[in-house]
């Protein structure tokens, strides 16, 4: 993905938590030499198997990172006063002038996240006016697509699809220019998942950069303009998704693309390592069907458009 017209480029970005103490601690290296643009007008899926640093690299953009997280790299964020650097930033600048303004979150089991005692459109007249928006509960639920009796309701009140939905209007209370959609779909039957990413793409379409974090390579391959695909930490390929899911380079994509029903849902062999305990070189080389004598870090190949991390890219392509 080019990083002409970005909103938000992000380069070279580890994260890495110190886990324990004494000779038992270890590391936990999350993300891994992340490079990632997003754009105005398009939505990029963030894809991958659970638990290989997706997540982290959200709340690393957006400073909600525990105390114990290391960070390097860069994260610049296009503002109407200039470029600003995130992961550098001090924790007031994040909080009155970026979270909610100009990056909007929409958390992982957004249900989660609601205040029990208090109903739906109470919590969002709240988020207004912390933000100082102009926006009203009615316009945001129009947008979240929820109907506006729900705006009485309380938390436990609503349905899966529905708490999901209330995060997303939460989340565009500042009318924010970047929409992080962490795992807005996970525990929703298929309609609902459909619901939902189709709200993003929309989004996106009236010139939101919206990142969707997603497991669902389905919802992905449905709505994303680009796709960014992460495996133990990195990120293997990236590119406009279309050209990735016609032709995926890296083999760790095509071994996803292949668990797809309507591609024989045939899973990856054998299981991603722990992060803690990442192989040197490769670290899909164990499970890969075209590793010959990969040694050390695959570095970024880009061709035009879009990226791959692999010592074999041309027998990938080819």
């Amino acid at each position: 993905m080019s990083g002409a017209g970005t909103v938000l480029s992000v380069r070279g970005l580890d994260v890495a938590f110190r886990v324990g103490r004494g000779p038992r601690a270890r590391t936990v290296r999350a993300v891994t030499a992340a490079d990632l643009d997003l754009r105005p007008g398009r939505l990029t899926a963030l894809v991958g198997e659970s638990g290989c640093g997706k997540s982290v690299l959200t709340e690393a953009l957006t400073g909600l990172l525990p105390g114990t997280a290391s960070v390097r790299g860069t994260a610049v964020l296009d503002t109407p006063d200039g470029p600003l650097e995130l992961l550098g930033a001090p924790e007031r600048d994040l909080r009155e002038r970026v979270r909610g303004r100009l990056l909007g979150l929409v958390p992982q089991s957004a249900a989660t996240h609601l205040t029990p005692t208090r109903t739906l459109g109470a919590q969002l007249r709240e988020t207004v006016a912390r933000l100082g928006t102009a926006r009203t509960v009615a316009e945001l639920l129009d947008r979240a697509a929820l109907p506006a009796h729900l705006a009485g309701a309380y938390p436990h009140e609503l349905s899966g699809g529905q708490a999901q939905r209330a995060g997303l209007a939460a989340a565009l209370a500042g009318d924010p220019p970047v929409l992080l959609a962490d795992e807005p779909t996970a525990g929703l039957d298929r309609p609902l998942v459909e619901h939902v990413t189709t709200l993003l793409a929309g989004l996106a379409a009236e010139g939101h950069a919206v990142l969707l974090i997603t497991h669902d390579l389905r919802a992905a391959r449905d709505a994303a303009d680009d796709l960014a695909v992460m495996y133990a930490s990195r990120l293997v390929e990236t590119g406009p998704a279309d050209a990735v899911f016609a032709t995926p380079w890296h083999p760790y994509t095509a071994g996803l693309l292949g668990a797809l029903p309507d591609a024989g849902f045939t899973p990856v062999p054998g299981h991603p390592p722990e992060l803690s305990a990442l192989p040197g070189g490769c670290a899909f080389a164990p499970r890969c069907p075209v590793a010959a004598e990969c040694s050390g870090d695959p570095a970024p190949v880009r061709y035009g458009d879009r990226a791959v991390s692999c010592h074999v890219p041309e027998e990938v392509r080819a």
